[in-house]
């Protein structure tokens, strides 16, 4: 199993840059936290066709990881492409030869697994297993070698064509219910953006000087650094006065098992790091509810899709205020 981690190559494929992303201000906190923490368990991305999914990674990707596009995941991966295996070109070649995975491909980056819930489900247990732990665990020829994988997981779907089992739901950390913006106002700045980035990508490849994207690139550092302050700061964050808080919403919303308020209790850690905060307090509870406890509920089971309404939201402020 290899060791070495590829060298960076920054993408040529034109990426809207992250910080021209008008909306969508869940999806960006879920892919943020999960950055700066990703043993949360991953983030999962349910929407119908055209919402932005996909562009979001990418750009999130693209930002954080010095211009690299994510590690894709094919809906048809085997086991061996995922984990490794021996080379079967070379097998027959009498030259038996390991081939590492996709997962050890993803080593310190995004690992982006499109139409997850159309994934056999063992090869999902896989990822999340790694994802879980940091480590990924190969047997091959009587031994076991083990090596550090950390990655920040994306997986998205479209609730149109099914959905994954509440035991592997239970396994991501973070969920978001990603819908069109009803606002026009919003969907006009994102077709400005869109149409203007699709000029300027245009221009800057003609190598002329893009002001536009020359502010988008900026504020995205900005951010990116930022959110590396947040990793280091995330071990100093003091969560302990907001853990029975943490308890009594996944009671309250009637979450089985443990690991929702555990969720709840890292993504509010995480958050309050983003906002350089010594400790997490019930503010930054309440702002990533939604994102770890949505998925994790009974209704969960006989819909596709996640939803949380601004009763829940009420719901959460009560539940504070009781504590």
């Amino acid at each position: 199993m290899a060791k070495a981690t590829p060298k960076t190559v920054p993408t040529t494929i034109p990426v809207l840059p992250y910080s021209l992303i008008v909306g969508q201000e869940s999806l960006k906190l879920a892919l943020e936290l999960a950055y700066i923490m990703p043993r949360l368990g991953g983030v999962l991305l349910s929407g119908h066709r055209g919402t932005g999914k996909s562009t979001a990674v990418r750009a999130f990707a693209q930002m954080v990881y010095n211009g690299e596009l994510p590690v894709t995941l094919p809906i048809n991966a085997t086991e061996d492409r995922v984990i490794g295996g021996w080379d079967i070109k070379e097998m027959l070649q009498k030259n038996p030869k390991w081939k590492d995975g996709l997962l050890l491909e993803a080593r310190n980056k995004l690992l982006y697994v499109d139409e997850i819930n159309l994934l056999d489900d063992h090869i999902v247990n896989i990822i999340l297993d790694v994802t879980a732990t940091g480590k990924l665990v190969v047997a091959r020829d009587g031994q076991s070698e083990s090596c550090d994988v950390p990655f920040t997981l994306v997986g998205t779907m479209n609730p149109e064509e099914g959905g994954l089992r509440p035991q592997l739901l239970d396994r991501f950390g973070l969920m978001v219910n990603v819908t069109t913006g009803s606002d026009s106002i919003n969907r006009l700045q994102i077709l400005k953006n869109v149409l203007t980035f699709d000029d300027e990508w245009t221009k800057r490849e003609r190598g002329e000087k893009s002001v536009f994207l020359d502010q988008a690139d900026k504020a995205d550092r900005q951010l990116v650094r930022q959110l590396q302050g947040a990793q280091k700061r995330f071990r100093q964050v003091n969560v302990d006065a907001v853990l029975p808080l943490c308890v009594a919403l996944a009671t309250e919303f009637e979450v089985e098992g443990n690991r929702g308020e555990r969720v709840l209790a890292i993504a509010a850690r995480a958050y309050a790091a983003k906002e350089n905060q010594p400790e997490a307090t019930a503010k930054h509870v309440a702002v990533v509810a939604s994102l770890a406890l949505q998925h994790r509920r009974p209704a969960m089971a006989q819909s596709n899709e996640a939803i949380w309404t601004d009763e829940d939201d009420d719901l959460v402020h009560q539940v504070i205020e009781g504590g």
